[in-house]
């Protein structure tokens, strides 16, 4: 698929500079031409001579050679390629990037490439604690800003023993990356989509409330797929730990009293609506004022929020309306019918009982649900490549609604 398309890998020094090996071999086998950098630090942690194995083209690491063809040698590597990926990314690549400091090959080339015309991807790697270090934080952030693409790093073991965010993104996961980048990263231009992400939380009194285990991931990753292929993206969100993805318009909320307003407010002038909330389906009668003290056993009496769903399907003209069904049980068969219950064009459905699907996890197993009656079992796979292959699904049906 990416024939004749040239690829400037860049490996700095992390104990994940084993995975740019698996990265080179699937871009070669994509049918690119893949030139390495390694910075000195990376030659400690993978040979030059592997990495030349794989790509069939001399590995470069110096400023300085008396092979170049010219003393502009950095020009060049940066004039080549269609994309750049630095994988892994250290924090101090990461930051000598953001700061504009080229004291190295590397670092000088990626000062030398013009983003316009070669996107860069950067794949972070290192400890959970430096990855939440203010100052690495705040350089992601301005790279971001300045439009680089930052590939989320995964959560689990790391090198340390240490468990937490810190895995540099699989190389499957960074090869779809870039073929959206090269392939067809602007199909959503012009494209305004609503996506609504995390729990709501409804006040039992002033420290208690009801709410549920939504991480919000899904949708975060929906919002920045979406906005790296061009869409106008306007992200709901329920509280959540994570940061909201650059570029978008986000809109915090709380309770789904607030998040059934704020959509509803922004629900004019959309294309396609991706309710990937998930929204308490009760709240309290009356919320206490003051914190319940213990006192044996309460009954709750709770009410029914605002069905948001099925609000948006009576409202909606023709937008494309996406839903998500997380089932512990009768998965295909609960999920369409909430599709038809609430005129859906597309739902989303996912087995709570799977291992690697759901909440809280970087990974989701799903099922496609689609108007026509069509179904379409999706694998494990990141919500990061779901997301893509989600949007992919959208711009298809959706084509073919606008045809009918």
């Amino acid at each position: 698929m990416l024939q004749g398309r040239a690829v400037l890998l860049g490996i700095s020094g992390g104990i994940a500079a084993y995975k740019s090996a698996e990265l080179a071999r699937l871009l070669i086998r994509e049918g690119c031409s893949v030139q390495v950098i390694m910075t000195r630090s990376a030659k400690k942690f993978i040979s030059p001579l592997t990495m030349h194995g794989l790509t069939g083209r001399p590995v470069y690491s110096s400023l300085f050679h008396d092979h170049y063809r010219a003393a502009t040698a950095h020009i060049e590597l940066a004039r080549e390629p269609d994309l750049a990926i630095v994988a892994p990314a250290t924090a101090n690549i990461l930051g000598k990037t953001a700061m504009g400091i080229a004291d190295d090959l590397l670092s000088t080339v990626l000062m030398a490439i013009d983003l316009e015309k070669c996107p860069v991807i950067l794949a972070p790697s290192m400890n959970v604690t430096m990855l939440e270090n203010p100052a690495v934080r705040g350089n992601i952030h301005t790279l971001e800003a300045r439009g680089f693409l930052v590939a989320d790093p995964g959560r689990g073991d790391l090198a340390c023993g240490e468990v937490g965010k810190g895995r540099m993104a699989e190389p499957l996961e960074l090869l779809g990356l870039i073929k959206k980048r090269l392939l067809g990263g602007r199909d959503y231009e012009g494209v305004t989509v609503l996506i609504s992400a995390g729990p709501t939380r409804e006040a039992l009194d002033p420290v208690r409330f009801l709410t549920n285990h939504s991480s919000g991931k899904m949708g975060y990753a929906l919002a920045g797929a979406a906005r790296d292929r061009g869409a106008n993206v306007i992200l709901v969100s329920g509280p959540t730990a994570l940061e909201p993805p650059w570029g978008v318009r986000f809109l915090p909320v709380v309770t789904a009293e607030e998040m059934y307003k704020v959509i509803m407010d922004n629900l004019p002038g959309t294309d396609i609506i991706i309710k990937a909330a998930a929204v308490a389906d009760y709240r309290p009668v009356e919320p206490s004022g003051q914190k319940i003290k213990k006192a044996g056993e309460m009954q709750l009496k709770l009410v029914r929020n605002p069905d948001i769903l099925r609000e948006i399907s009576t409202r909606k003209t023709v937008q494309f309306l996406v839903g998500f069904a997380a089932e512990t049980e009768n998965l295909q068969e609960n999920a369409r019918r909430k599709m038809e219950e609430k005129k859906l064009d597309m739902i989303v459905a996912n087995d709570l009982g799977q291992e690697g699907a759901g909440f809280n996890v970087d990974t989701n197993i799903v099922r496609l649900l689609y108007k026509d009656g069509s179904v379409e079992k999706i694998p494990l796979m990141s919500k990061i490549q779901l997301s893509h292959l989600i949007l992919d699904r959208i711009r298809k049906h959706r084509g073919t609604e606008t045809e009918k």
